[in-house]
């Protein structure tokens, strides 16, 4: 079952069944949230996680609310019970072994930053640059 958690650890959680969804999303809503280009996220049944610690919940628009940790601030949960009744959206980034759920799709695409459609074609580098 894989298992994540906050930066600091306040808030630990575990996720049950297999994702129904599992994408990079490039909306705006997201990247403003995370301060990120774009943002991981597996969706499953609410039912289907287990979370330890207290998120803080901003409410992000009319419906969707966002879940953080209120002592470090990282992202972790996404819920819209008016779009998605009954789903979570947990950011991936954010699990314990983030290799083990490798993204199905891109989506958002039509907000997504116009430079991301060519990042991967950007020197890379092991560790920070000397």
């Amino acid at each position: 079952m894989p298992t994540g958690r906050c930066h600091c650890g306040a808030i630990r959680y575990t996720m049950r069944g297999e994702p129904v969804h599992n994408a990079l999303c490039h909306c705006s809503d997201c990247r403003r949230h995370a301060g990120a280009p774009m943002v991981g996220w597996a969706m499953v049944p609410a039912d289907q996680v287990t979370i330890e610690g207290e998120p803080t919940v901003y409410r992000s628009s009319e419906h969707g609310r966002r879940h953080f940790c209120g002592r470090c601030g990282t992202g972790l949960f996404y819920v819209n019970e008016r779009m998605l009744p009954g789903m979570i959206d947990v950011q991936t980034g954010t699990l314990d072994d983030p290799a083990s759920l490798p993204p199905q799709a891109h989506i958002q695409v039509a907000e997504r930053i116009a430079w991301m459609a060519d990042a991967h074609d950007l020197p890379r580098f092991e560790r920070y640059p000397g």
